[in-house]
C-alpha cells in the first residue's frame, strides 16, 4: 500500500513550513498516524515529532444547462500535517 501520495506546496503550507516546520501530504485514506509517520521518516531520512490527519470531504457542484440539472462532485481525500523534530527540514525541490 502506498502511504504518501503527493506534498502539498501551497501558500498556507508554505507558510506553515516555514513558521512552524509543518509540512502537508495527501496520504492513503486507509492509512493511520503510525504509517503515515514510519513512510515520512523513511523516504525523507528526518524525525516526526507529530502527525496530524484531516478527511477532506468533496464539494459538491449543481448547475442548470440546457438538458437540466447537472449535478457533481470532487473526490474526497485525506491529509496529514507532519510536524518535524527541530533542526529537520524537506526540500520537496532537490532534484528539479
Amino acid at each position: 500500500m502506498i502511504i504518501l501520495i503527493k506534498p502539498i506546496i501551497t501558500e498556507k503550507a508554505t507558510a506553515d513550513v516555514e513558521d512552524f516546520n509543518r509540512y502537508g501530504f495527501v496520504v492513503n485514506s486507509k492509512a493511520n498516524k503510525i504509517e503515515i509517520k514510519k513512510a515520512v521518516e523513511t523516504a525523507y531520512d528526518v524525525s516526526v515529532s507529530k502527525v496530524r490527519t484531516i478527511n477532506v470531504r468533496p464539494n459538491r457542484k449543481t448547475r442548470s444547462t440546457k438538458t437540466g440539472v447537472q449535478t457533481g462532485k470532487t473526490n474526497a481525500y485525506k491529509k496529514a500535517i507532519v510536524q518535524l523534530a527541530e533542526g529537520d527540514t524537506i526540500d520537496f525541490y532537490d532534484n528539479i
